[in-house]
């Protein structure tokens, strides 16, 4: 009898996320007051989603509220970390430089803090991720969807968020 409720659940944050997504969109598209530029930094989403649900299928760890949680905190570090990419190669392309230039200037210039953003939060869930200590089974899932995702996401916003910066700004 606990399938329904679960269904539940992960239809109403699958939602939550979706929603979490759009708001954070349109935020950035306020802040940059272009749909482009948040369109750039919201790019790295899909990139924390597959990195958190290929950790849980590799760590054989079930899909529920933690991991979702974990997700949506990975979501957030993911788009600070592309927030900094897309401001920095932003500020280098409206100074002169092409697009292309921009964007990889943008990522070698951001690639320490975006390095270590991403990896004091992971170093700070490894803990977690592992799961040991009481209780540690039912937080782990959490700890191992943030890994996953940051882990995906770091690499997606140095080596990918160039090119879809170049792309994306190229004719503007």
């Amino acid at each position: 009898g606990q399938i329904p409720p679960l269904r539940e659940l992960q239809a109403g944050l699958t939602f939550g996320l979706a929603v979490a997504v759009a708001v954070i969109f349109l935020l950035l598209a306020a802040y940059f007051q272009s749909f482009r530029l948040s369109l750039v930094a919201v790019a790295a989403v899909p990139a924390v989603l597959l990195g958190g649900v290929l950790m849980l299928f590799f760590s054989r760890t079930t899909l529920n509220l933690q991991s979702f949680m974990g997700a949506i905190m990975a979501v957030g570090v993911a788009v600070a970390n592309a927030i900094l990419l897309v401001t920095f190669a932003e500020r280098d392309r409206l100074a002169g430089k092409s697009a292309y230039e921009a964007g990889v200037s943008g990522a070698a210039g951001r690639l320490r803090p975006i390095l270590m953003t991403s990896l004091a939060m992971i170093a700070g869930m490894l803990p977690m991720a592992l799961g040991f200590g009481e209780g540690g089974d039912q937080m782990a899932p959490l700890g191992r969807a943030v890994i996953g995702g940051l882990a995906a996401s770091t690499l997606a916003t140095l080596l990918l968020l160039p090119g879809v910066f170049a792309l994306v700004m190229g004719r503007a």
